[in-house]
């Protein structure tokens, strides 16, 4: 199988690189549209802002290479949150606009942001996503943004209040913890969306 991770520049493609790699794969880091569009399956890691990963995305003119590829992709972490239309991040951020969802900050709720540490995911029953996986299980997060759960939401989690933990539209997947990051959890994430 064909396994590219996208080389957007971010900090952790080669924990992303690693993590794949236990699964028996060797994934290829590219941004050569020929490799990303045959790839069968395609990996969009990501750690910071929404304006840097965006900024990112466009100066190496990814954006309308994610949007063209028919396999199935995954985005992590900002990746999820960069699916949606609209940030209110740095007042007001374009998005990919995979999904139709404005991207809000947090509401604090007496918890501290960013929301950073451990925390339950809840997946929706039957996910294929999620085969496999306790439900309540716990999986890494560091962020600030988070899309609110939608028809297109497969997990949830609550930080003060719900928002999309997971989200899948077409062959886009994305989940705003980091799976490489998430122990047992995230391994067994990480193999689904292999065998999928």
């Amino acid at each position: 199988m064909n396994v590219v991770i996208l080389d957007t520049g971010c900090a952790n493609l080669n924990s992303v690189k690693s993590a794949i790699g236990r699964h028996g794969y060797e994934p290829v880091v590219s941004r050569d549209p020929e490799v990303v569009l045959r790839a069968d399956k395609l990996f969009l890691p990501g750690v910071g802002t929404a304006q840097a990963a965006m900024d990112q995305l466009r100066d190496r003119e990814l954006i309308d290479l994610i949007k063209a590829c028919t396999s199935r992709c995954w985005g992590f972490a900002w990746a999820c949150s960069c699916s949606g239309k609209r940030s209110e991040e740095n007042n007001g951020v374009d998005l990919l606009g995979i999904i139709e969802e404005e991207v809000p900050k947090m509401t604090d709720h007496g918890l501290p942001l960013p929301h950073m540490g451990w925390n339950r995911v809840y997946a929706k029953a039957g996910d294929r996503l999620f085969r496999g996986i306790e439900e309540g299980a716990y999986f890494y997060f560091v962020h600030s943004y988070a899309m609110p759960v939608n028809p297109y939401t497969i997990a949830q989690c609550n930080y003060g209040e719900a928002f999309t933990a997971a989200v899948q539209k077409d062959n886009f997947f994305g989940v705003q913890f980091h799976p490489e990051r998430s122990g047992s959890a995230g391994a067994q994430l990480l193999k689904n969306f292999l065998e999928m």
